[in-house]
């Protein structure tokens, strides 16, 4: 099955990638089926476009997943809204049979997404930017909620982002948050023009921030944040993820690697 996407929307099929190799490796990081099912489903040169597999976005969404499971726990029946969910499987990896789950992308996005994952009861999909705010309204805050976004916030400016947060802890008291951003580096190189392939470029990443900016930045955006974690995160394996386990101990260095907030509000 063919898909036409570009732009952001394109970078799904990327991540749909990444995590499908991981998922056929016997020491995978992320047990992925459906990732690989869906993967094989597509007619498209992953490899032309994107080259070899990268394991840091099947990296990540491990470290969303174990960050996931337990609030799932503590939460029975909570609502988990995923801000530009693409082609993640997410909901089918943790899914404990009581969760409630959100995926809002634009509407490209979900055109494809119903193809290969259709809506449950359980799972429904909102057609809109994450910046559309009418879905918070479709969001019921009664047993809690986790909104995640998975290599989004990137792509908004930082006034963008800033007013997103700023309505979902008003609109969703109690809310946990939790998403990835850049480095301004690698911000920077975006914006100029930086090509993974030959034949792909990553799209312009206005927002980047370095780790050790991440939790001042939004503990003055959010005052009611009762606690913030951030780490570094970036290879699966190999010696890029003994380079990054260095970098990730040095105050100077840690700024480089991409991050990850976790946010208890």
């Amino acid at each position: 099955m063919s898909v036409a996407l570009d732009g952001v929307p394109e970078t799904m099929l990327w991540t749909l990638y990444n995590r499908a190799s991981e998922a056929r490796r016997r020491d995978a990081v992320l047990v992925d089926p459906e990732a690989v099912r869906i993967c094989d489903a597509i007619a498209y040169d992953y490899v032309d476009k994107f080259g070899p597999p990268n394991s840091a976005h099947p990296l990540r969404a491990r470290l969303f997943d174990d960050a996931l499971r337990p609030w799932l726990r503590a939460h029975p029946g909570g609502t988990v809204v995923e801000l530009g969910a693409g082609l993640e499987t997410q909901y089918l990896r943790v899914d404990d049979g009581r969760v409630r789950w959100l995926c809002v992308d634009v509407a490209d996005a979900i055109e494809v997404r119903e193809r290969f994952l259709p809506m449950t009861d359980r799972c429904r999909h909102v057609r809109a930017s994450a910046l559309d705010l009418a879905w918070l309204d479709r969001v019921d805050p009664s047993r809690g909620v986790f909104v995640s976004a998975q290599g989004l916030f990137m792509y908004f400016t930082e006034a963008e982002v800033r007013a997103l947060l700023v309505t979902i802890v008003a609109r969703l008291p109690g809310v946990e948050l939790m998403f990835d951003v850049i480095p301004p580096w690698f911000s920077r190189k975006t914006v100029v023009g930086w090509g993974v392939t030959p034949g792909y470029q990553f799209p312009p990443m206005p927002w980047g921030i370095k780790r050790g900016d991440l939790e001042r930045t939004l503990r003055q955006w959010l005052p009611v944040i009762q606690r913030v974690e951030t780490r570094s995160f970036g290879f699966a394996r190999g010696p890029k993820k003994l380079v990054l386990a260095v970098l990730s101990r040095l105050p100077t260095l840690r700024d480089l690697p991409p991050a990850i907030a976790h946010v208890y509000t």
